[in-house]
């Protein structure tokens, strides 16, 4: 199969993706304008000057981190020789769709730079799997408890920008209920199940969402007690996420205080996945979870009271 014909299905494909949200059209069109330039030998600084711009802006586009205007598609169409007028419509259409700002956008006053691109993989994954140290996973927390997170991370954050931060918290959960949700499955250290963030009522509710969240077909909750003594260096906490689109590789995401990491390069998510599958083996199995949050349940139902 050609580079073209291999463009031509990844955009077939990704157009009925029930998960193809703005961030990974951008991606998906990038990797098929990708491969009908390097099928053309044509490089990167001349694809630049077809749309009046440079090889670092052919490349953010080919990275999928940036939108790409239709006219600029148009013109990289005709250098490849995409002549078709229905093949070179479904790449404008992909563009189309890609420059729609996704819902996340309506928080932009309160997110992070970096913070848009998660909420983007997010939607569109497959299968998500997370190790916590220090708090409840996101897409698990209550909102009392986001609250209790979001003022130890935004100290100077006005109320108003708290509730703002939680509501968009609470938003990213719903890719959990909705069809084609993914799978997620979480690891989460006792270390952060243990500390009554928000105080012992806050946690026995946060407790109640976790035990909720094993009774659900998509979700697996592993804890990783402090009685198993060593873990996998995993070094903070680590996102991985897989597609259904073969062209998107899994992804690790690493996020800090004021900074994140995304890992694409096979090797360097590789490295992650056998940290991530230890994890997984040394925690304590998923049928063991029930019992461990209900003792922790009795213990800050009966602070609460």
């Amino acid at each position: 199969m050609s580079a073209q014909q291999e463009g031509d299905s990844s955009v077939r494909r990704i157009l009925d993706h029930p998960r193809g949200g703005p961030t990974i059209l951008r991606i998906v069109l990038g990797t098929a304008l990708r491969r009908l330039r390097e099928e053309c030998g044509i490089t990167r600084e001349a694809a630049g000057d077809a749309i009046r711009g440079s090889h670092a802006k052919i490349s953010r586009l080919e990275l999928g981190r940036v939108g790409c205007k239709e006219r600029d598609v148009a013109d990289l169409l005709a250098l490849y020789g995409v002549t078709d007028a229905e093949e070179r419509e479904e790449y404008l259409v992909l563009a189309r769709h890609a420059n729609t700002p996704g819902w996340w956008q309506k928080y932009s006053d309160v997110m992070s730079p970096w913070f848009d691109r998660l909420i983007g993989l997010e939607e569109a994954a497959s299968v998500i799997r997370m190790y916590e140290v220090q708090f409840v996973p996101g897409l698990l927390q209550t909102p009392d408890y986001a609250r209790a997170v979001m003022r130890l991370g935004h100290p100077r954050a006005s109320t108003e920008e708290i509730e703002r931060r939680v509501e968009l918290r609470q938003d990213r959960q719903a890719i959990l209920t909705r069809p084609h949700s993914p799978k997620l499955w979480v690891v989460v250290d006792e270390a952060a199940l243990q500390r009554p963030l928000g105080g012992a009522a806050v946690m026995h509710e946060q407790i109640k969402r976790l035990l909720w969240a094993t009774e659900q077909p998509n979700i697996t909750v592993q804890i990783a007690p402090f009685a198993i003594g060593g873990l996998a260096a995993a070094g903070g906490p680590v996102t991985i996420l897989r597609f259904l689109e073969p062209d998107l590789p899994d992804i690790v995401y690493l996020e800090q205080l004021t900074s994140s990491l995304y890992l694409e390069k096979r090797e360097e998510v590789e490295n992650y996945m056998v940290v991530m599958d230890r994890l997984c083996a040394t925690a304590e199995p998923p049928s063991m979870t029930v019992d461990f949050l209900e003792r922790l349940l009795s213990r800050f139902e009966g602070q609460a009271g």
